[in-house]
């Protein structure tokens, strides 16, 4: 694994600033209608994703980024629930709904990727640059 000196530097961040992307379009077509409540939610379960991995990396110590590795994963697991809502509802189509449902679980993959490596590093005493 290449030595990460950012959170920047992170795949799984790289790609869950993708999906805030993917989703502030959903959003900027009012796709959701009068339906803010879960417009909110999905706005900010996909922000979860990047922010507790750049939160985790910038605590500094490889078990509480850890812990907010996994939190970003539950918001991946959490955005893609909420994501079968809007395809119930009819706010997204079945193609949009497989492009997203695809970058969600890409993403929880190189969190999990993330997840061992680190927790192999604690057995190993391996650490980030900068760190």
């Amino acid at each position: 694994m290449a030595t990460i000196e950012r959170f920047e530097d992170i795949i799984s961040w790289a790609e869950a600033r993708k999906l805030n992307r993917m989703v502030d379009v959903f959003v900027k077509e009012n796709r959701f209608g009068h339906d803010f409540d879960l417009r909110k939610q999905i706005v900010r379960s996909a922000g979860s994703i990047m922010d507790n991995i750049a939160e985790g990396f910038e605590r500094g110590g490889n078990k509480e980024f850890v812990q907010f590795l996994f939190i970003a994963r539950g918001s991946c697991g959490e955005l893609r629930s909420q994501f079968y809502r809007a395809l119930d509802k009819g706010m997204v189509v079945e193609s949009e709904f497989k492009e997203i449902s695809i970058q969600l679980r890409n993403i929880s993959s190189l969190i999990l990727r993330l997840i061992n490596y680190l927790k192999k590093s604690e057995i190993t005493g391996l650490k980030f640059k900068g760190r």
